[in-house]
């Protein structure tokens, strides 16, 4: 690689899931089951030191799930997709590594990738890092510092908070981007830039009653 391809840090990023479901044509359960009320992990992007997002790096290393299979039950818990028809993840885990996995084979393999971002979620709860300031999942606006603030008070750094609208046209809590560094392991402050910038106040996202039918739009 050159000198401006090389890779500098990694993006991890989780999703509000209500806030998804609540903008795309529809949602539904994994076949596996009910995924946890809490942010998903969306994945683990590798990012070069322009600043710019690599992509397809090595089709010879496609994505293997008897590679991970120890990891499996974990995968289905953090890392699902509501995605339809109902499936059992296998292909989004297995487009987030042909896409961006394959990118970081110069410091993680397929295995490694998948372990180092599950250990990851485990080490930060950003959904107990909210409620621990009163940041709830209730369906009201919160200030957008106030978030950033809760989830730097929790690891030290600061994060990247993307916002999208809901079919009211609020602006809500959609993902949240946690940077570390090009092991995977550890956390950094996060220099990425994105376009699409959240209101001073947001809403984040309840789940409403504990039916499929009212948090998945079918």
């Amino acid at each position: 690689m050159g000198t401006q391809t090389k890779m500098f840090y990694a993006a991890r990023g989780e999703i509000w899931l209500p806030a998804l479901c609540d903008k795309k044509a529809a949602c539904c359960y994994p076949t596996t089951g009910k995924p946890a009320l809490d942010f998903g992990i969306h994945g683990l992007w590798p990012v070069y030191n322009n600043h710019t997002f690599p992509s397809n790096c090595n089709g010879n290393s496609p994505f293997d799930e008897n590679q991970i299979l120890d990891l499996m039950s974990d995968m289905q818990k953090d890392w699902p997709t509501l995605a339809c028809p109902k499936n059992n993840g296998k292909k989004f885990w297995a487009h987030e590594w042909n896409k961006h996995g394959t990118c970081s084979l110069s410091m993680l393999d397929m295995h490694s990738y998948f372990q180092v971002t599950l250990a990851l979620k485990e080490k930060v709860n950003l959904l107990q890092l909210l409620k621990n300031a009163g940041i709830r999942p209730d369906g009201g606006s919160y200030g957008m510092k106030a978030i950033k603030e809760a989830i730097k008070n929790g690891i030290g750094h600061d994060v990247v908070i993307e916002c999208n609208n809901d079919v009211f046209g609020n602006n809500q809590l959609f993902q949240v981007y946690i940077c570390v560094d090009k092991t995977g392991s550890d956390l950094i402050e996060c220099p990425m830039i994105l376009k699409r910038k959240c209101d001073e106040n947001i809403v984040f996202a309840d789940f409403g009653s504990d039916t499929e039918g009212s948090f998945i739009s079918l």
